[in-house]
């Protein structure tokens, strides 16, 4: 079976916090989220640029493998990210959970 060719990844984006951090869980509208804070206030999109950056540099990607799909103007957003390698989906599960290192 070929391998998945995008992933997608929901997340709430909590902006305006004191660092980036991503890690935890939020029961959103498009179910289970991995949170992510960071500093940049939800102005012209500035948050969510934020969000798709931090989001990469966690999975270990280039931020042009990370895009928006759904939720520019929300805090719950859902990103697409291209060629996810095999261990992404428990990458993702660790970070949910608050395990990642």
């Amino acid at each position: 079976m070929p391998a998945q060719d995008t992933l997608t990844v929901a997340i709430r984006v909590k902006p305006g916090a004191s660092r980036t951090r991503v890690g935890g869980c939020f029961d959103g509208p498009h179910g289970p989220a991995l949170v992510i804070a960071v500093h940049d206030p939800a102005v012209d999109g500035r948050a969510t640029e934020a969000a798709r950056r931090a989001l990469a540099a966690a999975l270990g990607l280039r931020p042009a493998a990370v895009s928006l799909r759904v939720g520019a103007a929300s805090r719950d957003k859902l990103f697409l990210v291209d060629r996810p390698g095999p261990q992404m989906s428990e990458l993702l599960r660790r970070l949910r959970d608050g395990s990642a290192e």
